[in-house]
């Protein structure tokens, strides 16, 4: 069972800038949501949780999905965000309980779509997804989770199980006072398009990938599709 409008009423965070607008309920192929629309004030950004059951309380299932475009609703190959956003969306509703957040505003890891098909470009002329953002004079990550955390609060949630392989996803909802109970891996396995790409998330933002090989040769990675 999804919660209802009355466990979740229409309310309004001032506190951290967030304003939980509406609810609705959202039949899906990975099962029914509901969907709580927020704006968030603070960066502008119109934002959405997809909730499953009673999530109030501690240890709740938790993703934090940073929008992409090319990931999410064209199948790119060369980074893994739409095959994280299903298996997330699965994990859910196979637990009973749980939320995730489609965070818009964070394409390119926050650099906006057209910097991020830029940077994708540079990718294909050699670069790893570092290099390409700042070789444009970009931050590697430009993400902020305050949003999220005031979502996470107004939802009721007291502490998350995140589904990331992100240490930087914890480390900042921990400053937003959200602790994390446990961190629960995500992995996707590697396609040949983004073979390359997963490594150098490893590699140069420590992400916790273990099943992939100890080393690759960037020349594995083809013309990218996603960033």
């Amino acid at each position: 069972m999804i919660g209802t409008d009355d466990v979740l009423p229409d309310t309004t965070l001032r506190t951290t800038g967030v304003e939980h607008v509406v609810n609705v309920r959202l039949s899906t192929e990975f099962g029914d949501f509901l969907a709580a629309g927020y704006l968030d004030h603070d960066g502008g950004e119109e934002q959405i949780a997809l909730i499953h059951g009673d999530v109030a309380g501690e240890d709740v299932l938790t993703r934090l999905h940073s929008e992409c475009l090319t990931g999410d609703a064209f199948g790119s190959r060369h980074c893994e965000c739409g095959e994280q956003l299903s298996a997330a969306l699965r994990a859910v509703v196979g637990e009973g309980r749980g939320v995730v957040l489609y965070l818009r505003g964070h394409e390119g890891r926050g650099i906006g779509l057209l910097a991020k098909l830029r940077a994708m470009r540079l990718q294909a002329e050699g670069l790893d997804t570092v290099e390409a953002n700042l070789a444009l004079g970009l931050p590697d990550d430009a993400r902020d989770y305050r949003g999220a955390a005031g979502m996470l609060r107004d939802l009721g949630v007291r502490s998350v199980r995140l589904m990331s392989n992100n240490p930087r996803k914890q480390e900042a909802l921990g400053r937003y006072g959200i602790p994390v109970s446990e961190r629960v891996p995500l992995l996707i396995p590697p396609r040949a398009e983004n073979l390359f790409y997963q490594v150098t998330k490893r590699e140069r933002f420590g992400h916790h990938l273990p099943h992939l090989p100890v080393e690759v040769n960037r020349t594995a990675e083809p013309s990218p599709a996603a960033g």
